[in-house]
């Protein structure tokens, strides 16, 4: 249907192929009524003219189909219709055929027009159609770009928030932790001879030092000095080796020598997902190991994180298929590595779980990063 229209369009908007084609039908018609005349002689001398009046009505216009008809008429008349060669007015029975075929080959044209003028309607819909569905599809990509820009925005304000509360931690709560911890250590020399306030005393230090030191854990954990200072892999070293003595699970950690520094964000991006990766293996899994390869190669950096736990359950893996929508965590690792042009895939059975997410070199400025990870 379509390409019948789009032919029709093409032909009947184009003065001169109309014609010529509406002529071409034609011919070729009285030649086909030329050829079977030793079989019909002058019986149904129309049988032919009227399939290309037809055609020529519903592909070439009305007035190629008048031409059409006229030329008919006439080179039925002259080759087919006795006395043949010859152009005058035949009886009357032969006059009331020739009018017959007028009458059938208007009908015909007529009903061609109808269809055409039908035909254009639809095409001015289809256009029509066509341009909403366009402008719509634009206003949907500029939205979705807009979305994709906040998204990274927040991503970014939230680790340039991290970076502020750890510097404000560590500069300010930090600095008073240790004064205070001065001045109960002074209190306690100078009342050692009561006993008992003396041991109070001694275990508010001691408090203070292990608060000291959580609020300093805390504040590597919301950015690592690290991996701004040494780069991701003195911040993994020193993030696995803390995270290892908490959880008591062993952590093999495999790291190129020759690493070197990644942008920034993919350095972020690659911390917080093994972070989170480990953190749900701690949560979930109930796996006693973990395993963190990191590869690099000229087009990207691989890293996999990989449990031997109960994995994710079916019914858990069935929700995240069919609704598209993953927990927080995951939410955020592929959100953040989206953003750098990457991908989050997430394989998992009854012996483990390995999330594998990639970030092509383009995104990221440096040898393009591939991530494979399990948790």
């Amino acid at each position: 249907m379509t390409t019948r229209a789009s032919l029709s369009a093409q032909i009947s908007n184009r003065t001169v192929t109309g014609y010529a084609v509406a002529l071409l039908a034609t011919a070729v018609a009285l030649l086909v009524r030329l050829g079977l005349n030793p079989l019909l002689g002058d019986y149904v001398p129309y049988i032919t003219v009227f399939p290309a009046i037809a055609f020529c009505a519903w592909y070439c216009g009305v007035g190629p189909s008048i031409l059409s008809g006229i030329v008919a008429l006439l080179g039925v008349r002259y080759l087919f219709i006795p006395p043949v060669h010859s152009l005058r007015v035949p009886n009357t029975p032969r006059a009331v055929g020739i009018l017959g075929f007028l009458l059938f080959a208007s009908v015909l044209v007529a009903m061609g027009e109808a269809r055409r003028r039908r035909e254009e309607v639809l095409r001015a819909g289809q256009r029509e159609l066509e341009e909403a569905v366009k402008h719509r599809t634009g206003e949907l990509d500029r939205t979705n770009q807009n979305l994709r820009e906040l998204s990274a925005r927040l991503l970014q304000l939230q680790d340039d928030e991290r970076r502020r509360i750890a510097r404000e931690l560590h500069d300010s709560v930090g600095q008073m932790l240790a004064a205070l911890g001065m001045n109960l250590a002074a209190v306690g020399t100078d009342i050692e001879r009561l006993v008992k306030a003396a041991g109070t005393v001694n275990d508010s230090a001691a408090l203070v030092q292990e608060l000291s030191k959580e609020v300093r854990t805390i504040s590597h954990l919301l950015h690592p000095p690290l991996l701004d200072e040494a780069g991701l892999a003195s911040a993994l070293r020193w993030y696995i080796e803390g995270f290892a003595q908490r959880s008591k699970i062993k952590i093999d950690l495999k790291f190129p020598e020759d690493f070197g520094r990644l942008p920034r964000e993919s350095e972020t991006a690659i911390f917080r997902t093994v972070q989170e990766c480990l953190t749900n293996i701690h949560r979930h899994s109930e796996s006693l190991t973990a395993t963190i390869r990191i590869v690099a190669s000229h087009s990207h950096v691989r890293v996999e994180v990989e449990d031997r736990g109960k994995g994710i359950p079916p019914e858990k893996q069935s929700e995240m298929a069919s609704t598209g929508i993953p927990g927080v965590g995951i939410r955020g690792m592929r959100e953040r590595l989206r953003q750098l042009g990457g991908s989050l895939d997430i394989h998992s059975n009854s012996k483990g779980t390995l999330i594998v997410a990639q970030v092509p070199v383009a995104a990221t400025s440096s040898p393009s990063t591939a991530i494979a990870l399990g948790a």
